[in-house]
């Protein structure tokens, strides 16, 4: 079983910044793209940034140039640096893995959720 725990998440002032975690845990062989998404009240979720094996990067438009997705393969990490943060930032943000448990090319690609956190922008 593999899980995603996030962390991070918080109350900060329009303009601030946040740092936000993902790590995976249980039995993992690779992960394949990692991303973060969030949904804000009474609104779907939404994409807000993606980075894949190789390290390339794409991000929602409302998010470039603020936000900064990485990750550190060894620690089965995923970050989310948030700058200059915005009031319509706020929501809960979910991070999600495409994790393989089996070698070969074959093997099933689960598509994994973290459980959310929560980040607040005040104005």
């Amino acid at each position: 079983q593999v899980q995603l725990v996030e962390s991070g998440g918080g109350l900060v002032q329009a303009g601030g910044s946040l740092r936000l975690s993902c790590a995976a845990s249980g039995s993992i062989f690779s992960i394949d793209s990692m991303g973060w998404h969030r949904q804000a009240p009474g609104k779907q979720r939404e994409l807000v940034a993606i980075i894949t094996s190789g390290g390339s990067t794409n991000y929602a438009d409302p998010v470039k140039g603020r936000f900064t997705i990485s990750r550190d393969n060894a620690k089965k990490t995923v970050y989310l640096q948030m700058t200059s943060l915005k009031p319509e930032d706020a929501g809960v943000y979910y991070c999600n893995m495409g994790v393989r448990t089996l070698p070969g090319i074959y093997s099933t690609l689960y598509n994994t959720w973290g459980q959310g956190t929560q980040v607040t922008v005040s104005s």
